[in-house]
């Protein structure tokens, strides 16, 4: 998980809160921690918090606390809605984990930060996608993510 890290450009310091957004709700999935915990040992990792060094990326704080927080709060709301977005014959429970987290996350940030235009939401989750993906997984982000962003925004949809 610790090895992915999205391309820098402008907005590194939100597209790291992503990454390490998607790596703590991975961790949550996995180990059964605390978000607390969760969060605290995702920025020891990425190097936001003081450690022994600072190899890490400098992350937006803020948002990877709203985004984790806020999955977590919103979890069963935002697993029906992707589930509701999926090709007939899927099932949510299906999706590997770490797909799971992506589409949560994107999900959140569409449905929850309307300060962040869809596209641009859409985009960076899709880049993040491409991170931990090189097969069709990327596609299939933007398309459940599209659809939930038609639905929840639909002024902004094109």
């Amino acid at each position: 998980m610790t090895g992915a890290k999205p391309k820098q450009k402008g907005g590194s310091m939100r597209s790291a809160a992503r990454l390490a957004a998607v790596q703590a709700l991975y961790q949550m999935e996995i180990t059964g921690t605390t978000t607390a915990a969760a969060l605290r040992d995702v920025q020891l990792r990425e190097g936001a918090v003081p450690d022994d060094g600072d190899t890490g990326m400098k992350v937006d704080e803020a948002m990877l606390k709203d985004l984790v927080e806020g999955v977590t709060d919103r979890r069963e709301d935002l697993d029906r809605k992707i589930a509701s977005h999926l090709a007939e014959g899927w099932s949510f429970d299906r999706l590997e984990l770490v797909l799971r987290a992506i589409l949560r996350a994107g999900a959140y940030e569409i449905v929850a930060k309307a300060d962040v235009p869809l596209r641009v939401a859409i985009n960076e989750w899709v880049d993040l996608a491409h991170a931990f993906y090189a097969g069709k997984e990327p596609g299939f982000v933007n398309g459940v993510l599209d659809r939930i962003g038609r639905e929840s925004r639909p002024n902004e949809a094109r």
